[in-house]
């Protein structure tokens, strides 16, 4: 990501909580996650959808405006039959965010922002206030349009998802014989962490589907931070913790970037530093500036 100022409201976890349980959305809500998503998609069957949404607003409306900003909502994809009665529910609610699945490109999100702005002014929400997440390689199409986000309304952030990817391929799975995803889904991940940075907004990890493998879970966390990604879904408050723990600079990291930045302000004029029996460079600079942003707004 370029340099700039990170969100005020932190995004390393995003917990799924089903929209049609208030005892899991209260659990949700109590727990440690940054932000909790309660799901109007695939938690809830067709028939369940009308009452989910009720109890989505209800429980929306119970919350003061601080506690409602970490709570957002899931709504159907927009090429089904349903995301406007999921907005048209939750939105006098002032939901947090909204999550938009199965995004096929710039153009929903764009749809999506048509349709809450209208709601908004309807119900006096002040206007561009309620941000948004899109998943954005849940289906083949998806794949080809993850570079188009840039400058999308209300944008905040981008996620992969690789079950439905496999769905929509017909793959029989999405690992390979070692456990790991296969080629096609690190392809996602990596275009996913791509477009988000084009775009200039958060890349988020998709979910570990395995909620009890929570050293394995570490592992990743760790490993897709590294590549740049800056949070991670869930779908357990067990996985909250690690999740958190993994996203956030240790107090060696945060010790080092300022130790780089002081070097660079001391020789404003300089490209590159001897250090630690290495060389730095700008792109040493702008990154310990980047990481000390997640811990400094």
């Amino acid at each position: 990501m370029s340099e700039k100022t990170e969100p005020k409201l932190r995004m390393r976890s995003w917990l799924f909580a089903p929209g049609d349980s208030n005892k899991k959305m209260a659990k949700a809500a109590e727990g440690e996650a940054d932000i909790v998503i309660f799901d109007l998609e695939d938690a809830v069957v067709e028939s369940g959808k009308a009452d989910a949404r009720a109890a989505i607003a209800e429980f929306l409306g119970s919350k003061s405006e601080q506690e409602r900003a970490r709570l957002w909502v899931r709504v159907n994809p927009l090429d089904g039959e349903w995301t406007a009665d999921d907005l048209a529910a939750i939105m006098p609610a002032r939901p947090g965010g909204i999550m938009l699945p199965k995004s096929r490109g710039r153009h929903d999100v764009e749809e999506l922002d048509r349709q809450i702005t209208a709601l908004e002014a309807e119900h006096g929400i002040e206007p561009g206030s309620t941000p948004v997440i899109a998943l954005v390689t849940e289906t083949a199409a998806a794949m080809f349009t993850t570079g188009d986000y840039g400058g999308a309304p209300r944008l905040a952030a981008m996620t992969w998802g690789a079950e439905d990817l496999a769905d929509s391929l017909g793959a029989q799975s999405n690992r390979d014989f070692d456990g790991d995803f296969a080629f096609t889904y690190k392809l996602a991940r990596s275009l996913c962490l791509l477009g988000a940075v084009a775009a200039d907004v958060m890349p988020i990890e998709t979910i570990d589907t395995n909620f009890r493998d929570l050293e394995g879970l570490r592992k990743r966390a760790i490993e897709v931070r590294r590549q740049g990604y800056r949070g991670m879904l869930a779908i357990h408050p067990a996985q909250v913790p690690v999740i958190n723990e993994a996203f956030s600079p240790s107090e060696e990291e945060i010790a080092e970037a300022r130790e780089i930045i002081a070097l660079f302000e001391a020789k404003p004029d300089a490209g590159t530093i001897g250090w630690k029996g290495g060389m730095l460079d700008r792109p040493h600079l702008s990154r310990a500036r980047q990481l000390l942003a997640q811990v400094e707004t």
